[in-house]
């Protein structure tokens, strides 16, 4: 593949690459580059919020180059303070251990597990000397800290900013450093952190990394970030029905950027394409990236069976009713993950969202009973 090719494919549904000259002259050399990307583990699961990034690095992974799939188990502790206006609170360490360990096993649904190098950043920032830190922090200014625009608008306000957090950039930069980067890939949130690692590679006498941002995703309320916290995520983990539904369930502007930055689609292919029809398309490619072909069938036929023909689907969970006592349905749902908690329950009731047998249930304490419960327009449990 020509250069300019590779770099067109690497440009696509990004919104900055610093610098491309950079890019282009890396590329030239014709070695395996090391590619860098670092997730935080601060909540369980990957959404596509993240993998955005991870099907940029998949790419540079196909092209031969090396990649660095970096778990910040050691600034997760530390807290990333963009596009925060408080404080943030520290986290347990056991969370942290176990939201890493779940990073480990989700990401190989996009990445090629026997050319990634999965590395956790405790393993060296860990061991850095007070004398070794207190350098770090020789190579960064109050004045730049305070230029960055999160940290500025809290200042004016009044609001805390602790020391702790003007050396969370300082640390992500220093892992461009560690792991010689040559390209590292951030959203465009990160751009001041991503900038660091250039800055501390020059000072430690390496050739600057290559930055590759990417824009942050829209959840399917289309409007804020994807986040678990925001309850307008499609985490990967979920089964292939659920996944094809939230994407089903997003607007058509959303939609063509969800093309864009999550597919290798012709977008004027798309547009051409009934909305409808587009959408199925995407959902089954974005079920198809991890897991199979037949799976990805599988949902939309499910799909357009329970939409378009009203009917129930072939496969759903079953919950044996225990026979000695009367169980009420909310309970039911919470115990098998069908909702969250009592108040997205009350929220449902409230809607007439709840309903068995194609009865609606008002109230929270009903009493199940043999049938089948479907909760919104994808969630099905047979009661038996």
């Amino acid at each position: 593949m020509q250069i300019k090719e590779i770099i067109r494919k690497i440009a696509r549904g990004t919104t900055e690459i610093i610098n491309m000259d950079g890019l282009e002259e890396k590329l030239k050399e014709g070695r395996s580059l090391c590619i860098k990307a670092g997730f935080d583990p601060t909540a369980p699961d990957i959404h596509l919020g993240h993998v955005v990034l991870l099907r940029k690095l998949r790419q540079f992974q196909d092209l031969g180059h090396k990649i660095v799939f970096l778990i910040g188990d050691f600034t997760a502790q530390v807290g990333d303070p963009t596009g925060k206006d408080q404080l943030r609170p520290k986290m347990d360490q056991k969370i942290i251990n176990k939201n890493a360990a779940t990073y480990k096993k989700q990401v190989f649904k996009i990445l090629d597990k026997n050319k990634t190098k999965v590395v956790f950043n405790s393993r060296w920032l860990s061991k850095l000397s007070a004398q070794e830190l207190l350098e770090l922090t020789a190579h960064s200014s109050v004045a730049q800290m305070l230029a960055r625009s999160d940290f500025k608008k809290r200042y004016e306000e009044g609001k805390e900013i602790s020391i702790l957090e003007f050396i969370y950039p300082l640390l992500q930069g220093y892992d461009s450093v560690v792991l010689k980067a040559d390209v590292e890939l951030g959203g465009n949130d990160q751009k001041f952190n991503l900038l660091m690692g250039r800055e501390l590679q020059g000072v430690y006498g390496q050739k600057p990394q290559v930055i590759v941002m990417t824009p942050l995703l829209e959840g399917t309320d289309g409007l804020k970030k994807m986040s678990k916290s925001l309850d307008n995520y499609i985490g990967i983990d979920e089964p292939p029905q659920e996944i094809l539904g939230k994407i089903m369930s997003i607007s058509d502007e959303v939609m063509m950027r969800y093309y864009e930055i999550l597919t290798d689609f012709d977008l004027d292919e798309v547009k051409n394409m009934h909305p409808k029809e587009a959408k199925l398309q995407l959902g089954q490619e974005i079920v198809k990236q991890f897991y199979d072909e037949s799976q990805a069938q599988r949902a939309k036929d499910e799909f357009e069976k329970v939409f378009s023909q009203g009917q129930t689907p072939d496969e759903m969970s079953e919950y044996k009713l225990k026979n000695e006592e009367n169980e009420q349905i909310i309970d039911i749902l919470i115990k098998n993950g069908l909702i969250s908690s009592k108040n997205e329950a009350r929220r449902l009731l409230k809607q007439g969202a709840i309903s068995l047998d194609g009865r609606k249930i008002d109230s929270e304490d009903a009493v199940a009973q043999k049938g089948i419960i479907k909760v919104g327009k994808r969630r099905f449990l047979k009661v038996v």
